[in-house]
């Protein structure tokens, strides 16, 4: 069922809706993939 846009104002609402949530969802997600990367490594010894 495709979505039923009236306007380009409504079709411009509902892309940049979508657009906040895949950018928020980047948000969340880049820094809990970093911390799986670095969190494995073994701490260093410093004497």
């Amino acid at each position: 069922m495709e979505p039923d846009y009236h306007t380009l104002q409504d079709f411009m609402t509902h892309t940049k809706g979508i657009a906040y949530l895949v950018m928020a969802v980047a948000l969340v997600a880049l820094p809990l993939f970093w911390h799986f990367l670095t969190g494995r490594d073994d701490k260093k010894k410093t004497f």
